[in-house]
């Protein structure tokens, strides 16, 4: 990662919502369970878990909440007009921002540190070698 610039500009897909990640993720996360499979439509979701001092959003954005099986509130954040995710945030822990970053404008900061969830993954998904694993969360 020592050759990506920071800050990286990021959009959800009306541009409606911008943001600049300032710094480098603390950890990536590809996360299969089935309610980040509904999220992403796909195999799975990636997140990467960001400081909230080093994120700077522009733009209004509305909220959803729902109760995890850990017990904690995740609060989803997103564009009122296109409905792009932007973030999750446990409102106990607002330090702590998960990100969505796919829509960053430099997506290389996006390689999975970790897998989790893997419990819940799709049969057809092969998990890379080398890539430490969780079968629920991180």
């Amino acid at each position: 990662m020592s050759d990506i610039s920071f800050p990286i500009k990021g959009s959800c897909q009306c541009g409606g919502v911008t943001y600049e990640l300032l710094s480098a993720p603390l950890k990536v996360l590809a996360c299969h369970c089935v309610q980040c499979q509904k999220l992403s439509t796909s195999a799975f979701s990636i997140t990467a878990v960001v400081l909230a001092s080093e994120l700077v959003f522009h733009g209004a954005m509305t909220d959803w909440s729902r109760t995890c099986d850990s017990g904690n509130l995740s609060s989803a954040k997103f564009c009122p007009t296109c409905g792009n995710r932007i973030y999750h945030v446990n409102p106990a822990e607002p330090n702590n921002i998960k990100l969505k970053a796919s829509n960053l404008d430099d997506t290389r900061v996006l390689n999975p540190s970790a897998h989790i969830w893997v419990s819940e993954k799709q049969d057809w998904f092969q998990l890379p070698e080398g890539v430490p694993t969780a079968e629920k969360g991180a």
